[in-house]
């Protein structure tokens, strides 16, 4: 063989390893866009299942259906209501009240505290005259507007919470109830 031979056997091998090489790499990109594609599927198809089951199971809750916890509304469950000692030693209290024109204000007031509590009674009798005088105040700082008929719950919240926090050492009172609550236009 010739030089000239040879080398027409190297160029030849060139050319087919560079086809080789171009054959290759256009078979990876044929079988990695197939590749591709699947997981683009696969991934396209799992968001269009959540979406649906999602959609599915949210139009099912919304529709109204019966709440899973509904409470049952009975007597037995609901329970008694407490039952209370009473002090009722406070007696009236008569006082005006802060309007232009005053209001006469008339307070027969029972509070009542735990039925188990043997010595609230006995902090309520030692405590009396500052109750009273409590009360007075209360109900001189106030305009007829504010403790009108309407407002008697909010007014029992209220002397309730200031009593206990203030004057009160370890009874609590529990319930205020009014034996008179009258408020009349002096005049």
């Amino acid at each position: 063989m010739s030089d000239q031979e040879l080398l027409d056997d190297v160029d030849d091998g060139e050319s087919e390893g560079e086809g080789k090489k171009k054959k290759l790499s256009v078979g990876r990109l044929g079988n990695l866009l197939p590749t591709l594609l699947k997981f683009v599927a696969i991934g396209l198809g799992a968001v269009i299942l959540i979406v649906t089951v999602s959609a599915i199971t949210y139009s099912l809750l919304s529709k109204g259906g019966k709440q899973q916890t509904a409470i049952p509304v009975t007597e037995s469950y609901l329970g008694m209501k407490p039952q209370y000692q009473m002090f009722n030693l406070l007696g009236p209290v008569t006082t005006r009240t802060k309007d232009p024109v005053p209001y006469t204000v008339r307070v027969d007031m029972v509070i009542g505290y735990d039925m188990n509590d043997n010595t609230s009674g006995a902090e309520f009798t030692a405590r009396q005259v500052q109750i009273r005088d409590f009360l007075r105040r209360y109900f001189q700082g106030k305009t007829a507007e504010q403790i009108k008929p309407e407002n008697e719950d909010q007014v029992k919240r209220e002397i309730r919470e200031q009593i206990n926090t203030q004057i009160l050492d370890k009874a609590r009172i529990r319930e205020i109830y009014f034996n008179a609550f009258e408020v009349m236009e002096t005049g």
